[in-house]
């Protein structure tokens, strides 16, 4: 089930690669610093997060629904879950922050390693990252990348 989440997730990283974005998203993301302790709290947010998603009677239809709401829409919806907000306040999150870091340090990730898509294309295009982001997720990646996999259900965690 981890794994649906994550190919949800990817999907609207992609979704935002392909130009879905709005100007005022890129805007975010461009403006969105990384830094190590804030990408391993939204990681770790990130796994908790999935984890209760996961278990949601409805997650499925859930995620689906998030996918098609406005920016606001989904900081609105964030705000009003206490569950959820009790996750991010665990880790120093706003829900504006878990919304648009978690979308910024995917796409830094993915263009630090210069990723090939499964369409056989690379990593950029419309993808949007900082220079500065960018440059920490090079500087980070091997400290970053096993964590995001681990949370993503990709490898097991590591104790």
């Amino acid at each position: 089930m981890r794994r649906v989440i994550f190919l949800l997730a990817f999907a609207l990283v992609l979704a935002y690669a392909q130009g879905k974005m709005t100007p005022e998203q890129r805007q975010a993301i461009l403006d969105y610093q990384l830094t190590l302790p804030r990408a391993n709290s939204l990681i770790t947010a990130m796994e908790a997060m999935t984890k209760y998603v996961v278990g949601l009677p409805n997650y499925a239809d859930s995620v689906r629904k998030a996918a098609t709401m406005t920016p606001a829409q989904r900081v609105a919806q964030v705000e009003s879950d206490p569950k959820a907000m009790a996750i991010l306040k665990q880790n120093n999150l706003t829900a504006r922050d878990y919304l648009i870091g978690v979308p910024a340090l995917r796409m830094a990730l993915m263009l630090a390693q210069d990723v090939t898509l499964a369409d056989g294309g690379r990593a950029g295009g419309n993808m949007v990252a900082s220079p500065a982001n960018v440059t920490f997720a090079k500087a980070n990646l091997a400290t970053l990348k096993p964590k995001m996999d681990a949370a993503d259900g990709l490898t097991p965690a590591k104790k």
